[in-house]
């Protein structure tokens, strides 16, 4: 039986590239189960689809394998990788960095570099501008479906060979906690940060009180107001601002019934920082 195998991209499905990888799967097991994460990484935007696969890995069951492509290098000399999780699943994906979030989390215990010479479609002929579907899908299908094993992938790429995006980690103070803009949650417009629980805790910030926001963009301040630090949307009015802890346990921000990033045209990335400092007497709703 086939391991599920979840496939992330920035092609979209406007066209046939998503469904060729499907077919190329299907080629190496009728019965595989395939499961779409998304295709609609904006395109080249590494970091988002590093972010997506944070968001998503922890929740699928040992043996699954992902496979990622936001490739902006296809064709040239980097590098084809497969990471293994501490929970035995898999990522497939090109070495550019997608493995940013997971390898700070501590999730990923092993990678390995893949030939891509013999895992390889073996039609694929003279093009070297669709690996979605030539390299990545076809290895992919064969290790979900245990024609080959990750240790047959190719030669264990030690840590310090793995490509890393630079990413600021979150941090604490006795005035309060300091970020970057994660992601956005794209269908909704609320700004998500990778400030974890365990840091507002250490900081002493208490939900039902009132916290001073900023957020910066390089140095340039482009937000600074007051906002509750709230449950959850509802705790403020249509409108207005809050501050809460996301489904990944880190704070974000949002308008109710709004789209913060766009009110504020707030961005993501290592250029945007957040910063939830207390405010001396803040009151608690």
């Amino acid at each position: 039986m086939a391991e599920a195998l979840v496939l992330q991209s920035d092609f979209g499905v406007s066209d046939g590239a998503v469904s060729a990888m499907y077919g190329v799967a299907h080629s190496i097991n009728p019965e595989i189960r395939i499961f779409d994460l998304t295709h609609d990484i904006p395109p080249f935007h590494i970091w988002e689809a590093s972010y997506r696969l944070l968001q998503t890995v922890p929740y699928w069951t040992e043996q699954t394998v992902f496979v990622s492509v936001v490739d902006p290098g296809v064709g040239s000399s980097r590098k084809s990788v497969v990471a293994r999780t501490h929970a035995n699943q898999y990522i497939i994906t090109p070495d550019n960095g997608t493995l940013t979030h997971l390898w700070q989390a501590g999730y990923i215990a092993e990678v390995r570099q893949l030939d891509d010479r013999r895992h390889r479609l073996p039609r694929m002929g003279e093009s070297y501008t669709f690996h979605g579907r030539d390299i990545f899908a076809f290895t992919g299908a064969r290790l979900s479906s245990h024609v080959i094993t990750f240790e047959e992938v190719g030669p264990v790429l030690p840590a310090s060979d793995i490509v890393l995006l630079d990413r600021t980690l979150a941090s604490s103070s006795d005035t309060g906690v300091t970020g970057i803009v994660e992601i956005l949650d794209v269908r909704f417009g609320n700004v998500w940060t990778n400030i974890p629980i365990a840091l507002v805790r250490q900081a002493g910030l208490d939900i039902g009180s009132h916290v001073k926001v900023t957020i910066s963009y390089r140095e340039r301040i482009v937000y600074e107001q007051t906002l509750l630090f709230g449950h959850s949307f509802a705790d403020v009015p249509v409108g207005s601002g809050v501050v809460y802890i996301n489904s990944l346990d880190q704070i974000a921000l949002a308008l109710n019934q709004g789209s913060f990033a766009h009110a504020f045209e707030v961005g993501i990335g290592n250029d945007w920082s957040v910063n939830v400092q207390h405010i001396k007497g803040g009151d608690r709703t």
